[in-house]
This record gives C-alpha cells, sequence and structure tokens, in this order.
C-alpha cells in the first residue's frame, strides 16, 4: 500500500479515489461521472488498464480531462445517461457527485442501467460531527468533505449510509462490496452494523450491481 499511502497524505479528501480504484477491475470497460480534473480515470487507465471513458458537467474539466489525453464529453448526469444503451459500460462510477444531482434515484437507476455494476461514494451527512454541529450551532455543518457553506455548496440532496442503503433496496439493487472511511481516511470494521458505520463513518463507497 505504499502509492495508497502517499496519494492519502497529498490529497487525504480523496482518498475515496483509492477505495474506487481497488473496486475496477482490470482491463474492462469504465464511464466516470462528474470526472472532473480526470484524476480517477487517469488512474484507473494507468494502473488497471481500462478502456476509460468520463462525463463531466463542467467545460474546464473536460478541458482538464482532454489535455491529459483523455476520453471525456461534457454532459449531464440528470439528463444525458438516457443516451446510453443498456450494459454499455463493466463498472459505471459516481464518485462525490451523487449529493450534487437533481435526481439521484433516476441517476443510480440510469447507471444500473447502463452498467454490469455501479460504484457510487458520497459524503455521510449522518456522521456523528455534522450531528452535533446542527444540534449545538443550529446551522448547516461546514467538514472538511462538505467545505461549502449551504449559500455557495453544489450540493442539494445529502444523504447518510442508512439512507444510501435504503435507496438500494428500492432500485432493487444489491450491495457487493462496501467501504466506510472515519476521518482519518482508515476502512471501518467491515461488519460493524449499519448505524456503527453511520455515526462514525465521515464517506462510504459502494459497489454495486442489479439483482438478478
Amino acid at each position: 500500500m505504499t502509492n495508497a499511502t502517499q496519494y492519502f497524505a497529498a490529497d487525504s479528501a480523496r482518498i475515496d479515489l483509492l477505495v474506487v480504484k481497488d473496486m475496477v477491475a482490470a482491463n474492462t470497460r469504465v464511464l466516470d461521472i462528474g470526472c472532473g480534473d480526470g484524476t480517477l480515470l487517469r488512474m484507473l487507465a494507468e494502473e488497471r488498464g481500462v478502456d476509460a471513458r468520463g462525463m463531466e458537467l463542467s467545460q474546464r474539466g473536460v478541458n482538464d480531462c482532454v489535455a491529459k489525453g483523455l476520453s471525456v464529453i461534457q454532459g449531464d448526469a440528470d439528463t444525458d445517461l438516457a443516451d446510453y444503451p443498456d450494459d454499455s459500460f463493466d463498472y459505471v462510477i459516481l464518485s462525490q457527485t451523487l449529493q450534487a444531482t437533481r435526481n439521484p434515484r433516476r441517476v443510480l437507476e440510469q447507471m444500473l442501467r447502463i452498467g454490469k455494476r455501479a460504484i457510487v461514494s458520497f459524503p455521510n451527512f449522518g456522521h456523528w460531527s455534522i450531528r452535533l454541529q446542527i444540534m449545538f450551532a443550529g446551522r448547516m455543518p461546514i467538514t472538511e468533505n462538505l467545505p461549502l457553506a449551504w449559500y455557495e455548496t453544489p450540493n442539494i440532496h445529502f444523504c447518510t449510509i442508512r439512507d444510501f442503503v435504503a435507496l438500494v433496496d428500492e432500485v432493487d439493487a444489491q450491495i457487493d462490496r462496501a467501504v466506510a472511511l472515519d476521518p482519518s481516511g482508515a476502512p471501518m470494521r467491515v461488519n460493524a452494523p449499519w448505524w456503527v458505520w453511520n455515526l462514525f463513518g465521515e464517506q462510504a463507497v459502494f459497489l454495486l450491481e442489479r439483482r438478478a
């Protein structure tokens, strides 16, 4: 885990990208939705040898990706996933973006339609520090993973880990693997009950697939 340790030190806020990378099998077809500057896509292409494609809403992000030689188009997860045929990819990834979509359920359903598997990471709004800020300060929380004030954040649908697990059931999907990360970026105990993850996990990563 030498490379991972170095990456954690460099960018502790995106440790989830390393967890996502470890969930993706080598030499597969991948679509990264909301791929930003292409950090994850580049990592997957170089270390997993995947056929890496991306979709990014911002023109700046698209330009950054294209400058790195990545195959990325400008698009909106809420509207443009419908253009892809069924089973176009082995993995469809949405990292730290679900809470910024207008219709998270529809986006997740589309991901599971166009991909054999879906990987989703998100900040956990049920973390104890967020609960305390709301309880004692009476204001929307600001944390390392949610650094912007309520009036400037792109996040419009916050959720907790338990909320997401309930959504997975509603869209008739199953969880193949799940990882909750504590504030230091360390994975929490795999066999811990959901309420423990919901209280102490600062962010989570889920690998999903459609039910047979």
